[in-house]
C-alpha cells in the first residue's frame, strides 16, 4: 500500500502506511524505537526544531486536566545546526522518510533553515509549524519562504485558530500538505504554584474539536491533502480522521502513555484502509494479523 501524502509532483511524498508520530512526541527518531516496530510507520516526524538554539521555560511545565494534560516547555533545542550534526547518521540509517518539523518563529530564519535542510539527503521533507497568533499573510509568507530555498515536499502545521483562512493562504503560497492541527492553547491553575499557566493541550478532548475542521477543510480545500493530528487515542480515532477526509494521521499524547499503541495504530489504520479498498467488511481487518501486505488489486489463485 503506497499513501501520497503531498501535492502530485516530482519531489511528491509517498508513505507505506499513513500513520506518523506528531512532532514533540517521538524525539528525533532515537525515542520508543527500542520498544516498537517503527517499520510500521509512515513516517518519523521529528522534535520541532528552530534555526537558533531555545532554552526551556522556567514556568511549570506539565499540568493534568480532567481529559488530558497541559504543556508547556517553551520547545528547547540546540539549533538546526547541531542537531544535524547529532541525528544525520541515525536519519540515514532508520528506514522511514525523515520529516523535520522546522519552528516558524521568523521569515528570516525560515529562509535560512529550508536552505540548510535542502542540502540534507537524509531528510524526506519539511514540516513547518505556525506559530498561533500568525495571519494569514504572515502564513502565507512563511511559506513562500521556504518554498523559496527547498525542493523538498513542504507540509505545514496549522494552527487550529482561524485555520480555515491559513489554510488557503499557504496552500495559494505552494504548500504540498496542510496538517491540522497543532495541539490547542489553553490555560490552567498550577495546583503547586497556584499561578495560572499557558500551554498546549493534549488528550482525547482534543479531538471533537480538530475533527470539525479536517472535515470542513477536506471538502473546502481539496486540491492539497490534508493530514489529521490531535487527540487520537485509539485505532477509532485514527479512523475517524480518514473518514472525515484525512489521507493521514499523526498521533500524539498516546505513545507518552503506551507507546506500542502507536504501532497498533499503524497496523490497523493501514490494514483497514487496504481491506476497505478491496471490499472487505470492516471488521475483517485487526492489528494482531501482521504484516499490511495485501493490496487491492490482489486476486485469489484459481485452482484447476
Amino acid at each position: 500500500m503506497s499513501i501520497q501524502i503531498t501535492r502530485p509532483g516530482k519531489n511528491s511524498l509517498i508513505l507505506e502506511t499513513p500513520v506518523m508520530p506528531a512532532a514533540g512526541t517521538f524525539g528525533y527518531g532515537e525515542v520508543y524505537r527500542d520498544l516498537i516496530n517503527i517499520e510500521k510507520l509512515g513516517a518519523i516526524v521529528t522534535h520541532p526544531i528552530s534555526y537558533e538554539p531555545r532554552t526551556p521555560t522556567n514556568d511549570t511545565r506539565v499540568i493534568p486536566l480532567d481529559a488530558g494534560v497541559l504543556i508547556h516547555t517553551g520547545l528547547p533545542n540546540p539549533g538546526i545546526n547541531k542537531v544535524l550534526r547529532q541525528h544525520r547518521n541515525l536519519w540515514t540509517m532508520l528506514p522511514l522518510p525523515i520529516i523535520v518539523h522546522l519552528i516558524a518563529d521568523r521569515e528570516d530564519y525560515v529562509r535560512k533553515a529550508a536552505a540548510r535542510l535542502d542540502e540534507e539527503a537524509c531528510v524526506d521533507a519539511i514540516e513547518i509549524g505556525l506559530y498561533d497568533d500568525i495571519t494569514y499573510r504572515e502564513a502565507a509568507q512563511m511559506v513562500t519562504a521556504a518554498v523559496s530555498k527547498t525542493e523538498k515536499p513542504l507540509l505545514v502545521r496549522l494552527p487550529l485558530q482561524d485555520a480555515y483562512e491559513i489554510a488557503e493562504a499557504v496552500r495559494d503560497a505552494g504548500a504540498s500538505s496542510i496538517v491540522v492541527s497543532a495541539p490547542p492553547r489553553g490555560t490552567a491553575r498550577d495546583p503547586k504554584s497556584g499561578r495560572l499557566i499557558t500551554g498546549r493541550i493534549y488528550g482525547p478532548i482534543v479531538k471533537t474539536m480538530v475533527l470539525q475542521v479536517v472535515e470542513r477543510l477536506a471538502k473546502r480545500i481539496q486540491d492539497v491533502p490534508i493530514i489529521g493530528a490531535g487527540g487520537i487515542h485509539s485505532q477509532q480515532d485514527a479512523r475517524d480522521y480518514i473518514d472525515a477526509g484525512a489521507v493521514a494521521v499523526q498521533v500524539d499524547s498516546i505513545t507518552w502513555i503506551s507507546p506500542p499503541e502507536l504501532e497498533y495504530i499503524a497496523r490497523d489504520l493501514g490494514g483497514w484502509i487496504v481491506t476497505r479498498q478491496s471490499g472487505a467488511l470492516p471488521d475483517e481487518w485487526h492489528h494482531g494479523m501482521g504484516d499490511t501486505e495485501k493490496k487491492a488489486t490482489d486476486k485469489p489463485t484459481s485452482v484447476t
